[in-house]
């Protein structure tokens, strides 16, 4: 482990990720973290008179999303970081690289198929009260089989989220290595 002196003093920017990578991060966890809570919300108050709302603000929200989601893995795909410290466990660095795939897999699968969920259902999509150009007949049965997908990808979010922060509370407060200031400003 690197003492907390020298790993600070060795983090330099060329291996942290840049502003619009922080930026968008930080950005994307709020939002996701805002759309999850929202939508577990809106299954508690489904058939509640008024719920409609929430669904509309939850598919508006995912198509902004989903639009920063593809701007973030644009950015990712132009910019790779550089690598994690070669003092870190061979083992800790694959399974980072597993869990940011996973989670960026997530972030795509997620909002696809609440798109395409949605688009299935009767009420369609709108972004804002902007009724969405329908590209497939409703169709309940299939609707609900990507909800359902939704859903599962929902949780999972949840469950890489957690191993994510706990991972990064790890290296910020336990080996104090610098690995958590990569994404920080």
């Amino acid at each position: 482990m690197i003492k907390a002196s020298s790993s600070f003093s060795a983090l330099n920017s060329s291996w942290r990720y840049r502003g619009p990578a922080i930026f968008l991060h930080w950005l994307l966890a709020l939002l996701l973290t805002g759309m999850v809570a929202l939508g577990w919300y809106m299954m508690d108050i489904e058939s509640t008179p008024g719920s409609g709302w929430y669904f509309d603000l939850h598919k508006s929200t995912g198509l902004i999303v989903a639009s920063l989601v593809i701007l973030r893995l644009l950015w990712r795909v132009t910019h790779a970081p550089q690598a994690l410290p070669s003092h870190l466990p061979q083992w800790q660095m694959k399974f980072a690289r597993l869990t940011h795939w996973l989670l960026y897999t997530c972030m795509v699968v997620m909002p696809a198929s609440g798109f395409i969920g949605a688009s299935l259902s009767e009420d369609g999509v709108a972004f804002f009260g902007l009724a969405l150009p329908r590209w497939a007949t409703a169709n309940h049965d299939l609707s609900e089989q990507f909800f359902g997908i939704h859903s599962i990808a929902a949780w999972v979010l949840v469950g890489l989220v957690a191993l994510h922060a706990l991972a990064g509370l790890k290296h910020l407060l336990v080996d104090k290595d610098g690995v958590f200031q990569r994404m920080w400003w």
